[in-house]
């Protein structure tokens, strides 16, 4: 029991983490979705205990199972799904501003856009054109705009 539940966990863990590096956003959150799994079977799987239902008062001498173990899966259970709802909100939003959700394309399309963000004119900086620029760099007479 203990080996198969071995086997399970790591399958899911290994599954979760080659969806982690892959470059489409959404395997990427099933991926995250996957690792957090493998923590929740995780935890069950370490404190599988033979025992009564935790419930008092308890009906014989016998011993009963930790509940800790039921109530900690149960909490990374619940951040597993807010984490992954967070997530694919994130990659929505992603996919509505740049129509992709391939991580290359995204930082290409990012790195467009911070080019022209610096390539913009600024409105209170007067243009020069790009020989006189070479012109007061060879001088050394570059003039400041007062402020």
């Amino acid at each position: 029991m203990i080996l198969s539940a071995a086997l399970a966990v790591s399958v899911v863990f290994a599954s979760g983490t080659f969806l982690l590096l892959q470059r489409d956003l959404v395997r990427v959150v099933v991926g995250i979705v996957l690792v957090s799994n493998s923590a929740v079977l995780f935890i069950i799987s370490a404190g599988l205990t033979s025992g009564e239902a935790p419930i008092y008062p308890l009906e014989g001498a016998g011993s009963a199972s930790d509940p800790l173990v039921q109530a900690m899966a149960l909490t990374a259970l619940v951040i597993g799904f807010g984490v992954a709802a967070l997530l694919l909100a994130m990659v929505y939003r992603l996919y509505t501003a740049h129509r992709t959700v391939d991580t290359e394309e995204i930082a290409d399309a990012e790195m467009r856009e911070a080019e022209n963000l610096e390539r913009a004119e600024d409105p209170e900086r007067e243009e020069v054109p790009e020989e006189e620029q070479d012109a007061e760099r060879q001088h050394g007479t570059q003039e400041r705009p007062a402020p």
